[in-house]
């Protein structure tokens, strides 16, 4: 069959490969084991490198990655080889404090011995600090510009030397403070860093700060050199890069407020409904149902039974089967099922919807949805980290440490970078020194003048140790090598590099968790990124999967419809009515889930038809089930062999089928129905037709899919004329419809345009759409459907709605824009910003970038890198993240 669009025709019978390396590396992974550690002491991209190296050198690790943004680094090691928590001893070891994530047990035995390593908590007192090592900073920053009043624009300010104010002394003094104090905690990591063989970007920018302040020293403390003082450079120098880390700090707290805002939804307390005459609940180390207390339901509850009494425990201590009283206002601590009581919640946090949902005995309530009117009792089914939120919460989680395949080429330059940019800043000095300030020596003399725009630089005597009247120094070949190879050290930025990707990773699937678009991480961006097709399913995809039983037909032998008429079965004289007919369906479906079981099961329970015993049941996904069935006979039974599915299904079970397209099926088809075919004992006996109507906005979907440049398709297992039927208001040609589908069979279709260099997404819900999700190079799955497909999906729909397709494309794609746009500043930034620091421009152009210049560009390199991933918020507005259907 040729679709429309490739040069390719699809042999559904050929053998092709189904899965690709991504599968096979799927396969392997239930040998391996997770383990998330929480990391801190990250720099830049060079320790991020340096934590992966240490996890890696641990015997059984088999991947390790890390992610600057949000600290936390995911290792997954072979089953038994490592005890877990020597990965984190080993970076701890490392100079990186680490600790394994703690299960709800272990963090109440932190608390209670009060060995709790608290992250968040660290993360919150090193802010601190950093707020008053930026005051201090700023005030001496403060102070050394006020020095200089008297030098810019003619001030004359008397005042300031009877203060000291002008003293080259004072402004020794200034550097030293802003060393041994603000600078404090960047000079002691970047030796760290340096010893331990992983020098990181505060290495960079201790070397720098300390030649500049030692050079000044002795030029200070040996004026025969007649070398030029420059002490506001560390001043200005740890003053810029203090803000800037402030600065990039805050818009990393506002990117990852939306994954903060999934962890605050956590509930903490449960109340657990208590029987009649137990006893109290004991220390936090009991367990409902250990040492004789039992806690569960009152029997028989009713809404009219009171219950005597209720216990707070802590959510996370909730076990399955217990009951759970819930009041208005508190949130939901577990998933469950409503048994007593009526009342809506807000499922906002789960879907996105903004209005209320209904609730009543039987429904189903999310862990962390809010209950806003009436009390409720409820079942729990979901418990700890198996809660829906708690899944949410871990699939966010692993999104953001997953990396893109872009992200190689930052983290190969990241892992060498600082290494290399002392390399530069070395030959830079050597360069300037010996060739440089002898080929344009007039170089030297314009250095004094761009010091001017670009800092403060200072000259002495030997008679006076002030600021000098004329601003502008006899500049050396060493102080300007100095300079520039210091001005090389401060301007490199290893920090863009590796916040590019995971920044935009973080602000993506933060707005993608609050829209119910949840994106498994930065390689199903860069997929998503390079998709040309979209494949959907049908039922339960394009289709609400809420299909009714319409029609019910007992086929005579030559295959007319003879209903509502009995039609003794062959050989057995047991009369087939419509009813019997539809009661051995609904049998036979009794054992699946399908939604065209589900159908003729609801079907057979709104005629108060009873399910026959069955047994030896055969399942054939995508085809059908067959079944033996005992019919009750007055006061005997009759065995029935009842096979139920597709056309198909019934050839392969040698049923004789010889009038399976007769009018009747004709009819059927071309009103847009399903035909389930049923046969008895062998032989075709009737028809079971069944309807699907077409979601809302399926329409609205599939145009904007075109619209955007991609190819729609559509593969079912349904017959050619109810496929057609179906996509007709679709607006698909007919060679975009592929019909009579078999699991494998999509699988293979999506193999084969693959192998012609298609990037393909599917779109489904049900097991049977699993084979096709795990080979495409995106999956997309209805969170709806069955667990096996949103396991092997990469992106997950919570609202249900088959607009957030185009919703999650469009996220998808302007987060990985933004992943190019960061990567392209942070390559281009150190490109460009080296060389002109190196002094490439001085000799043409007399430009001089001075060390306090370049510390300033490197500090708003990296928070231009994290306010450029802020700016999707702008793409996908608050107003349009509520959820609101448009």
């Amino acid at each position: 069959m040729l679709v429309e669009g490739f040069p390719l025709v699809l042999d559904v019978t050929k053998p092709t490969l189904l899965l690709d390396d991504r599968a096979d590396t799927a396969i392997a992974l239930p040998r391996l084991e997770n383990a998330t550690l929480d990391v801190t002491g990250m720099k830049c991209a060079g320790c991020v490198r340096a934590v992966e190296q240490a996890l890696q050198q641990c015997q059984g690790v088999v991947t390790a990655t890390v992610n600057l943004a949000t600290e936390v680094a995911t290792v997954e090691y072979e089953n038994g080889a490592l005890k877990p928590s020597v990965l984190a001893i080993a970076l701890t070891e490392a100079g990186f404090p680490s600790q394994l994530r703690l299960s709800a047990r272990d963090r109440e035995t932190a608390d209670a011995t009060g060995n709790r390593f608290d992250p968040q908590a660290l993360r919150r007192e090193e802010s601190q600090r950093q707020l008053w090592r930026l005051a201090i900073a700023t005030l001496l920053l403060l102070f050394s510009g006020i020095g200089h009043l008297d030098q810019l624009g003619g001030f004359n300010v008397p005042a300031l030397a009877p203060l000291g104010l002008t003293n080259i002394w004072f402004h020794c003094g200034l550097a030293t403070v802003a060393l041994l104090v603000p600078g404090r905690s960047m000079l002691i990591d970047g030796w760290r860093g340096l010893r331990r063989n992983a020098p990181n970007m505060n290495t960079l920018v201790s070397l720098g700060t300390l030649t500049a302040y030692l050079t000044s020293l002795i030029a200070l403390l040996v004026p025969q050199l007649g070398w030029e003082c420059f002490f506001d450079e560390p001043v200005m120098l740890v003053g810029f890069i203090l803000l800037g880390r402030t600065l990039e700090q805050q818009a990393r707290n506002r990117a990852a407020s939306a994954f903060q805002t999934l962890l605050a939804l956590q509930p903490t307390v449960a109340r657990l409904i208590k029987v009649r005459g137990e006893q109290e609940r004991g220390e936090v180390s009991e367990r409902p149902g250990e040492q004789g207390d039992k806690f569960s339901a009152p029997p028989h509850p009713t809404p009219h039974t009171p219950y005597p009494s209720f216990i707070e425990i802590p959510a996370d201590r909730v076990r399955l089967g217990e009951w759970l009283q819930v009041l208005p206002g508190d949130k939901i601590p577990v998933d469950g099922d409503v048994v007593i009581g009526q009342t809506t919640v807000d499922e906002s946090m789960l879907t996105g919807e903004p209005l209320p949902v209904w609730k009543q005995p039987g429904d189903r309530v999310a862990a962390g949805t809010l209950n806003q009117t009436g009390t409720i009792a409820l079942r729990a089914t979901r418990t700890g980290n198996d809660t829906t939120l708690a899944q949410i919460i871990a699939l966010v989680e692993a999104a953001q440490t997953r990396k893109a395949p872009i992200q190689k080429l930052a983290d190969t330059v990241a892992g060498y970078f600082t290494y290399g940019v002392m390399a530069i800043a070395t030959l830079t000095f050597l360069f300037w020194y010996f060739i440089g300030s002898h080929l344009w020596g007039d170089a030297l003399m314009h250095a004094g003048q761009l010091a001017l725009s670009a800092g403060h630089t200072m000259a002495h005597s030997s008679l006076h140790h002030t600021v000098e009247a004329s601003y502008i120094p006899h500049p050396t070949p060493l102080i300007l090598s100095l300079k520039l190879a210091i001005a090389v050290l401060v301007v490199a930025c290893p920090c863009a590099l590796g916040l590019a990707t995971p920044t935009a990773i973080l602000v993506g699937s933060g707005i993608g968790a609050e829209r119910g678009l949840l994106i498994r991480g930065g390689d199903v961006l860069e997929r998503v990124y390079k998709l040309d097709t979209i494949i959907f399913d049908k039922t339960g995809t394009l289709t609400t999967g809420k299909p009714v039983v319409t029609d019910c037909l007992v086929l005579a032998s030559d295959g007319s419809a003879v209903t509502p008429h009995p039609t003794p079965l062959t050989p057995h004289p047991l009369p087939l009515t419509p009813s019997l007919l539809l009661q051995l369906a609904a049998s036979v479906e009794s054992g699946t889930r399908h939604p065209l079981a589900v159908a003729i099961q609801k079907q057979a329970q709104q005629q108060a038809l009873s399910l026959l015993p069955a047994r030896d049941f055969v399942t054939a996904p995508g085809l059908g089930v067959a079944a033996i069935v005992t019919v009750p006979i007055e006061a005997a039974s009759e065995t029935l062999a009842v096979v139920i599915g597709t056309q198909a299904w019934l050839v392969q079970q040698n049923v004789v089928a010889d009038a399976v397209m007769t009018p009747s099926v004709h009819g059927l088809l071309n009103a847009r129905k399903t035909v389930v075919y049923v046969a008895v004992n062998g032989r075709l006996a009737g028809l079971i037709a069944v309807t699907d109507t077409l979601r809302p906005d399926a329409v609205e979907t599939i145009a904007a899919l075109k619209q955007m440049g991609l190819n729609v398709m559509l593969l079912t297992g349904d017959q050619q004329e109810t496929a057609t039927a179906i996509a007709q208001p679709l607006a698909l040609p007919p060679d975009a419809i592929l019909s009579g589908m078999l699991p494998d069979g999509k699988a293979k279709v999506i193999a084969q345009l693959q192998a012609q260099g298609h990037n393909v997404a599917m779109v489904g819900d049900g097991i049977n759409d699993s084979p096709a999700l795990a080979q495409a190079d995106v999956g997309i799955a209805m969170h709806s459907g069955t667990d096996v497909a949103v396991e092997t999906a990469g992106i997950i729909l919570m609202r249900d709605r088959l607009i957030d397709v185009v919703e999650s494309i469009r996220l998808s794609q302007a987060t990985f824009h933004k992943i190019r746009q960061n990567l392209f500043w942070a390559f281009i930034y150190n490109v460009l910003g080296i060389p002109l620091a190196a002094g490439l421009l001085l000799p043409t152009a007399n430009f001089l970038l001075s060390p306090a210049a370049a510390g300033a560009m490197m500090a708003f390199s990296s928070v231009s890198v994290v306010t450029n991933s802020l700016l999707l918020y702008l793409t996908f507005p608050a107003s349009k993240r509520s959820g609101k259907a448009r």
